[in-house]
């Protein structure tokens, strides 16, 4: 099952869009391929990722480590009354930090308005999704993180 089919039968949201290929920017995390090793990644030139209108993320890294299955993890902007996708869940846990702007975090039916400074966690397969609620720009900053199997 590819991340949209998944995403839509996980994520809480009318079945209309549920049976459409709805734009979506959501980062899959990379569990094959070469290893990470230690770098910096410069922000400026990383190209933006995604099809949601007002959403573009941009990865700094994505793949498998040493220790981990995979991590998954950069920035992303959110246009006001944007959103990156309906409220979700997946197999890795994620972490997002707000950098700037307002919005609002929804965790396992809780939601939360958010500023800057900021932070979530949620646990593998727990729903959870964010809005730009604000008048201007919001970015966040995400890591996603899927540990090898035990």
């Amino acid at each position: 099952m590819n991340r949209r089919k998944f995403l839509a039968a996980t994520a809480v949201m009318p079945s209309a869009i549920a049976q459409t290929s709805q734009p979506i920017t959501h980062v899959d995390t990379k569990t094959t391929g070469a290893r990470l090793k230690s770098s910096v990644v410069k922000a400026k030139g990383l190209p933006a990722e995604g099809d949601s209108p007002g959403a573009k993320a941009m990865v700094s890294f994505n793949g498998p480590t040493l220790q981990l299955e995979g991590i998954a993890s950069g920035a992303c902007t959110l246009e006001p009354g944007a959103r990156p996708h309906p409220p979700h869940r997946h197999p890795e846990e994620e972490l997002m930090i707000i950098a700037s702007g307002t919005g609002e975090i929804v965790v396992d039916g809780v939601t939360s308005q958010v500023q800057a400074g900021d932070m979530m966690y949620a646990e593998a397969n727990v729903l959870h999704g964010i809005t730009n609620t604000g008048k201007t720009v919001m970015t966040f900053y995400f890591t996603k993180i899927m540990a090898k199997p035990v």
